[in-house]
């Protein structure tokens, strides 16, 4: 007898079902029952076919319940001993779901039972076919909006395992393709409308402890985890940060008011699911203002790819202003200089208490340029806007050091041999936009000289980091090198053994810091993305907002920085900034066909390869082009 088993975790249906096949008729004889990793569950039967598992989680107000309803095709079946028994089934069908008590950060009211009990009610009478049908649609209405292809080879016949082993040695271009759908898998079952953002194990959590409490750690892994949503084409899978950040700056206004005296909200290095803002751990990284400012980058982000005006003004525009507004309150003026500069803080997480760490100064530059165009764009407070414009001057500059280096600190302190896995003032190349090629181009080398200093190892997420940045320097073939290392046989250690970590993929394909940590896998494709497309303003100045800054005009880099070792491939359905979708086709290094969709009319410029073409777009144009840029009628 053939058995088959089918597992699938719907979103629609809000259960995980199970389906149980056999390759002849009454071959399938079972028990069901359920377990808890919490302690004294407590086992009831509902039905013959129900069973219902229930208790509290220890040392918390959380209350939870699960359901397995089972559905047997055939054969007898009985609930005995907290089991359902089935005999001589043709086919089975499981299907678990669960609850909590928990409504939001104020309130653990909800009745977890009644909870089980309506979504059970949608089920009990579904078929197994419609539950799957309903599963992959829900699915791949998502998914299949970005298709990639950089070529087969051999390599791609042999088990993951065997070609994360072989891939920095060998050629297996549809593993680096693999990578970045991988990842928006992971965001597409980890990051749905009414649910919690994706934390630091995504939902992937087997643990009761887990490493760092599975929370939100926003001095990088938040913020990455992020990273390829919209260029991705997810841009609804960030609805559960975007309801998360409503509630941080609920909560968050209180420690801007009790601990700064200020207005606005402030969210320090970390938050959870109880949305605490306050300092934590220990001084040294728990110490540092700019959580929420750069969590904000992603409101504006999803207003300049997707245009959604109503966003803007009920959603990112408040929050936005209220994280300016603490900034507003607290910068102070730097010893013997017109500086303005943040503290007490740290450069993440990278040496102590300072004033001014570089890092912040970008991240409050570019949330001060956010909200100016936010405010230009919606036509209100044009007091702040202009105070805004004042304060953003004067905050203290990118400054470059003695080893020619991107200064950390205010001070010149770098030490070229210091490899720490945090490359924190690297902000303003990436995620950031300040500093850019064409528009800085002192501080961009000085930029790269830091992040050659830091070195190519690290630890997942820090790798899925730097492919970002070098895509952003323009170096696909540097970018690729740290892919090779991403893309690298994990391994957690053993002490007993004394068997070192590596950082890298597990053989599901999880990242590893290690241990498991997800954001590696959300960076590395946004960096695979950032190979292929750039969307970001490439000529900002410090010192003046343009156009495409103040969302007035969109900006494009076509393959800016194609890896050799991906000589030839195709994409389709990525996402850009100016509510853009481009699809790319290279042959030989070389672009052969780019199609540019737009939303709406604006200024429109593409650039490839030192060649520029402007263009005034129109709202649902389709704007085609060949090699070298060439129009095609």
């Amino acid at each position: 007898v053939t058995y088959r088993r089918e597992v699938f975790a719907s979103w629609p249906a809000q259960a995980i079902v199970v389906r149980i096949t056999a390759s002849k008729p009454g071959s399938i004889t079972l028990n069901a029952a359920l377990s808890s990793t919490h302690k004294d569950p407590r086992m009831t039967a509902v039905s013959d076919r129900e069973l219902a598992m229930s208790g509290p989680v220890e040392d918390s107000h959380i209350r939870y319940e699960a359901r397995l309803l089972v559905q047997p095709e055939g054969g007898s079946v009985s609930a005995k001993d907290g089991a359902i028994g089935i005999g001589s089934a043709n086919a089975v069908t499981l299907i678990l779901t669960g609850a909590t008590n928990f409504k939001n950060f104020r309130d653990v009211s909800a009745d977890p039972k009644e909870r089980d009990e309506n979504t059970l009610t949608r089920l009990r009478n579904a078929s197994y076919d419609s539950l799957r049908t309903a599963h992959i649609a829900d699915y791949q209405k998502l998914y299949k909006r970005v298709s990639m292809d950089l070529g087969v080879t051999a390599a791609a016949e042999l088990p993951t395992d065997e070609r994360i082993q072989g891939f920095a040695k060998g050629s297996d271009p549809q593993l680096v393709s693999m990578v970045f759908q991988y990842g928006r898998y992971l965001m597409i079952s980890s990051s749905r409308e009414g649910g919690q953002p994706a934390n630091l194990q995504g939902i992937w959590n087997e643990s009761n402890r887990p490493a760092w409490d599975s929370k939100y750690t926003v001095n990088i892994n938040t913020e990455m985890n992020y990273w390829p949503v919209e260029v991705g084409g997810l841009g609804e899978c960030s609805r559960p940060l975007f309801d998360a950040l409503k509630d941080i700056a609920e909560s968050g206004a209180r420690t801007a008011k009790e601990q700064y005296n200020a207005r606005g909200w402030v969210l320090h290095h970390n938050f959870d699911l109880w949305r605490g803002t306050a300092p934590i751990n220990a001084s040294n990284h728990g110490i540092w203002q700019t959580g929420g400012a750069w969590l904000s980058q992603a409101l504006w982000d999803h207003y300049l790819f997707t245009h959604d005006r109503a966003f803007l003004r009920d959603t990112a525009y408040p929050l936005m202003k209220g994280a300016a507004l603490f900034f507003v309150d607290t910068l102070v003026q730097y010893p013997g200089k017109d500086w303005l500069v943040t503290g007490p803080s740290n450069s993440p997480e990278h040496g102590g208490l300072v004033m001014g760490p570089t890092m912040d100064h970008e991240i409050v530059r570019g949330l001060f340029e956010d909200v100016i165009a936010a405010s230009a764009i919606l036509g209100v407070d044009a007091d702040l806007r202009a105070q805004l414009m004042d304060m953003r001057q004067r905050i203290a500059p990118d400054q470059i050091g003695k080893h020619g280096q991107l200064q950390e600190w205010l001070q010149d302190l770098d030490d070229p041999t210091d490899h720490h896995r945090h490359v924190s003032h690297l902000w303003g190349v990436f995620p950031g936009r300040e500093i850019t090629p064409l528009g800085t181009p002192d501080l961009f080398a000085a930029a790269q000289k830091s992040l050659e200093f830091r070195g190519d190892e690290a630890t997942g997420w820090s790798m899925g980091w730097k492919v970002n940045l070098w895509a952003r320097f323009l170096d696909g073939a540097h970018a690729y090198r740290i892919l090779q290392n991403l893309i690298y046989p994990a391994s957690n250690g053993d002490k007993a053994t004394k068997k070192p970590s590596h950082a890298g993929l597990f053989a599901n394909m999880f990242d590893a810091h290690p241990p498991f940590q997800i954001d590696g896998n959300f960076g590395a494709a946004s960096g695979i993305a950032e190979m292929l497309l750039q969307s970001d303003d490439w000529r900002a100045t410090p010192t003046s907002l343009t156009d495409v800054q103040l969302g007035k005009a969109a900006q494009l880099n076509l393959l800016p920085a194609l890896p050799p070792q991906i000589p030839e491939g195709e994409v389709k359905g990525l996402m850009a900034r100016g509510a853009l979708t481009v699809d790319l086709a290279w042959k030989d290094g070389k672009l052969t066909r780019a199609v540019i969709r737009a939303k709406d009319a604006e200024p429109l410029q593409v650039r490839y390869a030192g060649k520029e073409v402007t263009l005034q777009s129109q709202a649902g144009g389709v704007y085609e082009f060949g090699p070298d840029l060439a129009r095609s009628k």
